[in-house]
């Protein structure tokens, strides 16, 4: 049998060492904790901090974004609209005792504690790009668990055709929805088929350590061949649904956010072009990617589809 190889698959020779894999995770350590952004009551850190953790590494042949500009220029829009407001207004989100319900279209629905709800041993590592509309990307190396693996647990039925998914409601620990800049709370959605997707992830963590909460703590979702906001933050709730569930920025102006926003160079903003992309911290743009870059992986998705109708 001819095996041929994707560009997302992981070599033997790409899974890092485990003494150099801790020298790393040592140094980042050590540079989160003096910015101050680690939460001690993280119900992972535990299980990130496994004497046995050996997360499986998926690699890009890119420059890592520096963990400071990952952690304070945010689209989190329930700490303010401002690109720094996340890492201000977040500093004290507490996430500790949270749980996750979910239901719908499935035979084993419920409700668990986030700990409940991710095996620490299914835990990978996976560095990904993340596009956003307004022209801005970085590079990213996520922790966290194949979506599809997590959602078989629930054994959704034949009428479950997409997920949808929901983040916490809770002004006093996210003053942005104090303001009516959206239609709380946040929702995303995705086709089954999409969430099922190997490279989809529900990730706990970035750069070694539980994810910050400017970022999304404690648990968001990671699809990295759509623009940025369909990578919803801190979820509490996922849906099986039958029908295409509402999403926030196509309710919000469904002529400029379609539900799909998969990452299409040829199809532009009605007030940008999203041909180009500035990764950050660079200065020269560089040419958007179709599907972010990972064309090859998931073009058959849409086999068929009017792109340009269905953005």
């Amino acid at each position: 049998m001819i095996k041929i190889r994707k560009s997302s698959d992981c070599r033997e020779a790409e899974v890092t060492p485990e003494a150099i894999y801790r020298q790393r995770r040592a140094f980042m350590k050590g540079s989160m904790l003096g910015a101050g952004l680690l939460l001690a009551s993280s119900p992972l850190r535990a299980a990130l901090d496994l004497q046995g953790y050996k997360p499986k590494v998926m690699t890009l042949d890119e420059e890592i974004t520096p963990f400071k500009d990952a952690t304070r220029y945010n689209n989190f829009y329930e700490f303010g609209t401002g690109k720094s407001d996340p890492a201000r207004q977040a500093k004290d989100f507490d996430t500790s005792d949270w749980r996750v319900s979910i239901g719908g279209e499935c035979a084993r629905p419920g409700e668990l504690a986030l700990e409940d709800l991710i095996d620490s041993k299914d835990l990978e590592e996976r560095i990904y790009r993340l596009r956003c509309v307004e022209a801005w990307s970085m590079v990213i190396p996520w922790i966290g668990i194949p979506l599809g693996k997590l959602l078989q647990r629930f054994e959704p039925t034949s009428k479950a055709k997409y997920v949808a998914f929901r983040t916490l409601v809770d002004p006093d620990r996210m003053p942005g929805q104090k303001r009516d800049v959206l239609d709380w709370p946040y929702r995303e959605g995705l086709r089954i088929d999409e969430a099922m997707h190997p490279l989809t992830l529900i990730a706990v963590g970035m750069y070694g350590k539980p994810m910050p909460n400017q970022n999304g703590a404690p648990i968001r979702l990671v699809v990295p061949w759509k623009y940025g906001f369909k990578s919803i933050k801190s979820i509490v709730r996922i849906d099986f649904t039958e029908q295409q569930p509402q999403t926030t920025w196509n309710m919000q102006n469904p002529r400029e956010y379609g539900f799909y926003s998969n990452v299409n160079p040829k199809v532009s903003h009605p007030r940008w072009s999203q041909a180009r992309e500035r990764r950050i911290g660079e200065f020269f743009k560089r040419d958007t990617l179709m599907f972010n870059g990972y064309e090859e992986e998931v073009a058959s998705l849409y086999a068929g589809m009017d792109l340009k109708k269905y953005f």
